[in-house]
């Protein structure tokens, strides 16, 4: 099977093609490298899938040298020829879609940019799985998109009509945008509306990374909302797991849909919607206490109030992904962040003392 993963230098996306590719998929991966977080973080990643960044350009096959079932292209999915002309090549059998501009709050400053990574993309990824008959599409949601919603745990046959940022929102347009590709070409497509995944080699403005930032810099961190916030944290290797099971089996139409009572998470064409969460929220000042923990070394704390688009609480519920994969996100806070701790220390340890040839960093 070969599969197109886009957004590969990123978090989710590095560690899904390092464990197709140890499945054995011939893997194709596809990112533009762009700044909105440490771009030294992003080419560390690809050196670990054995992609060296010399030789990375624009538009052109890089092959790794760890993998040979992995091919890598720097390209901007908003490039419609482009992609299609890769398309066209390589003759995809799934396309699993994870490249998208991040971030609640970014999306409150820069608004723009959204409508371009997170709308014009996702458009040109449906335009390219309609032409060259793609199996099954699966596609990155968040659960940002629960917004005002206020009954727990989240449901994906909950209503989702209030988001309360732009990312939010261009995460719900993604899900209608699929929806009505699924229902106009039978194009199968599954939305996964990930809860807060953390762990080696994450994203550094993702809130545990910024804590450990500022536990081993001594600085303090910002704790919004006085502490009182609950988030379904969701180990990386889970959330993995959960998108595997959920890419091999192409979403199918609903047949026992209602019109009259319609399941929002199903429909009369090939698509489906999955929450992938751990399923126990945590107190945001336990979280804090684990890490200081992990660290051995206690947090210098600000107290804040609330942000502008963030929600107070977010808790899957991932009945769906149990009933149909047996789904079970059984790693713990504790070991989830004892392994990111480790990573982030020897990493950062390493990457100062080698500012000079960031290309140098390969760390397991």
């Amino acid at each position: 099977m070969k599969i197109l993963v886009t957004g590969t230098a990123g978090f989710v996306g590095f560690h899904l093609a390092e464990k197709l590719l140890q499945r054995g998929n011939q893997v194709v991966g596809v990112d533009n490298i762009n700044d909105y977080y440490d771009t030294k973080l992003k080419f560390a990643r690809l050196a670990e899938s054995g992609i060296c960044e010399e030789l990375v350009d624009w538009d052109t096959e890089v092959k790794s040298f760890k993998y040979p079932n992995y091919s890598f292209y720097r390209m901007n999915l908003e490039n419609k020829e482009a992609l299609m002309a890769l398309c066209e090549r390589e003759k995809f059998d799934v396309i699993m879609h994870l490249a998208a501009q991040a971030g609640v709050r970014y999306s409150i400053t820069n608004p723009d940019v959204y409508a371009q990574s997170n709308l014009i993309s996702f458009l040109n990824i449906l335009e390219a799985s309609r032409h060259f008959k793609v199996q099954h599409l699966v596609y990155a949601s968040s659960s940002s998109v629960y917004g005002l919603n206020g009954v727990m745990p989240f449901s994906v046959k909950h209503n989702v009509d209030h988001p309360v940022s732009l990312y939010a929102a261009s995460k719900k347009a993604n899900e209608l945008m699929a929806h009505t590709y699924s229902h106009l070409y039978n194009i199968p497509t599954s939305g996964l509306r990930f809860f807060t995944v953390y762990g080696p080699w994450g994203r550094p403005d993702m809130a545990y990374f910024l804590f450990a930032d500022a536990i081993l810099n001594n600085k303090p961190i910002q704790v919004f909302n006085n502490g009182e916030m609950k988030r379904d944290f969701t180990y990386i290797d889970d959330v993995v797991a959960g998108i595997v099971n959920v890419m091999d089996k192409p979403a199918e139409p609903y047949k026992e849909w209602d019109s009259e009572n319609p399941d929002p998470s199903r429909s009369t064409a090939p698509y489906r919607i999955y929450n992938i969460g751990n399923n126990k929220p945590v107190q945001l000042m336990a979280f804090i206490s684990e890490i200081e923990r992990c660290m051995g070394k206690k947090a210098i704390l600000e107290m804040r109030g609330n942000q502008p688009g963030d929600v107070t609480a977010t808790w899957a519920n991932v009945d769906d992904l149990i009933e149909n994969f047996n789904y079970k996100p059984d790693t713990t806070i504790a070991y989830g962040l004892k392994k990111f701790t480790d990573w982030y220390t020897k990493f950062y340890s390493i990457k100062k003392q080698q500012e000079i040839q960031p290309e140098a960093l390969n760390i397991t």
